[in-house]
């Protein structure tokens, strides 16, 4: 099987070449849409064999994606944007599963770089090469739209996914999104878009989303539950939906509500990967409320879905402090420093459970640590630490 790369760009030379080497090796051609670019991106693109075509920009995802799919000429597209990188151990996977007949979608599991709330997200990037298969939704753009109305003429396709992650974006790091302006250029495209289509539940959970991280949060609001009450979402959707709307009633203060869309969310059929951002801020709801028992169970099922996940290990060890358990609160302190070594709160609250089981010397090399750390990137809780411990007569 004939393997095509697909991207549209526009001024991406930080990260195209990145981008295009992730994939170089298990892809046949590459297919760069280029839509006005006037930094080196078309001859990065070049330099690395990609075939590069040109669009003029219509502040419309789909509208460019369509007409790169033009295009293509293998019997696969992979899509990727250009702040996406294939993660190696991947490769063979998608090599293997574009190989099976009864497959018209594998749909990818993606890791934001630095995304505050859920780190994972499912993705429908890789798909057969097809007549009907289009992009729908000008920003956020899908094929899915188009996937599920070639299955109900065409039945015998079936959908999968890969469970191991492939796909590292780093586009939400909030540097980025200030760069590029993203947060506009998104409200721009979907307000369009939901004047035509008001109950459309997938840009009723992207910009209702938009709307509660812009600050609009009655929007935000408003639009989530509309996407709900069109009963038109999908499973994962309606996940979304409710994640969203967690995370708006926590902004409002409403913290039952948030408690309840969470514990919605959770208990619906989805990958389990795809609910650690449920669990988490969960968790923290639940620690809010006093609930410590069960802010426990919730933050040990996000390392139970993803031992990795640092920040579990972190507000686990939060936790155990709080209820007094302190050797198991530096086992989980110890954990997430291991996991991120620039984890500057989690080496300062291992100082304090160290101090408080009389390891003085345990302690002060955790203060250190943390005021190392805090002094790179929070000036002011360097200075607020270093001078609490001088008060309660501490050497550093």
């Amino acid at each position: 099987m004939k393997l095509s790369l697909c991207t549209i760009v526009k001024n991406e030379e930080a990260t195209l070449a990145k981008c295009l080497n992730s994939a170089k090796s298990i892809v046949d051609e590459i297919v760069v849409l280029d839509t006005g670019s006037t930094d080196k991106t078309i001859e990065i693109a070049q330099d690395l064999g990609a075939k590069v075509y040109h669009f003029p920009w219509n502040n419309d995802f789909s509208a460019a994606r369509n007409e790169a799919l033009k295009y293509v000429t293998g019997d696969w597209v992979l899509v990727l944007d250009a702040d996406e990188a294939l993660i190696p151990k991947i490769k063979s996977q998608i090599r293997q599963v574009i190989e099976m007949p009864e497959y018209i979608l594998i749909n990818l599991l993606r890791y934001e770089v630095g995304a505050s709330q859920a780190p994972y997200s499912m993705v429908s990037r890789l798909f057969r090469k097809h007549s009907e298969i289009k992009f729908s939704r000008p920003y956020h753009a899908i094929v899915d739209d188009s996937i599920s109305d070639i299955l109900c003429k065409e039945p015998d396709w079936q959908i999968g996914h890969l469970e191991t992650v492939a796909i590292l974006h780093e586009g939400y790091r909030q540097e980025v999104i200030n760069k590029q302006n993203k947060f506009s250029k998104a409200k721009a495209a979907m307000e369009g878009f939901i004047n035509i289509n008001p109950h459309d539940p997938y840009v009723c959970s992207k910009l209702g989303a938009l709307y509660v991280e812009s600050g609009k949060v009655a929007e935000g609001i408003e639009l989530l539950q509309r996407g709900i009450a069109s009963k038109q979402a999908n499973i994962d959707l309606m996940y979304e939906l409710h994640y969203h709307l967690g995370i708006a009633y926590t902004r409002t203060q409403d913290i039952r509500k948030a408690v309840s869309h969470y514990q919605a969310a959770i208990k619906l059929v989805v990958m389990p990967i795809l609910k650690l951002g449920a669990y988490n801020n969960l968790g923290n709801l639940l620690k809010a409320l006093g609930d410590l028992r069960s802010a426990k169970s919730a933050y040990e099922m996000t390392i139970r879905i993803d031992p990795n996940f640092a920040t579990g290990h972190y507000n686990l060890g939060m936790t155990l402090k709080a209820m007094g358990l302190f050797v198991d609160a530096i086992a989980a302190y110890q954990h997430a420093v291991q996991l991120n070594p620039d984890y500057g709160d989690a080496y300062q609250n291992l100082g304090v459970v160290w101090l408080k089981v009389g390891n003085q010397k345990a302690s002060l090399a955790a203060f250190n640590k943390a005021i190392s750390l805090h002094e790179k990137n929070n000036p002011n809780e360097a200075m607020r630490l270093r001078q609490g411990l001088e008060e309660m007569g501490l050497l550093l």
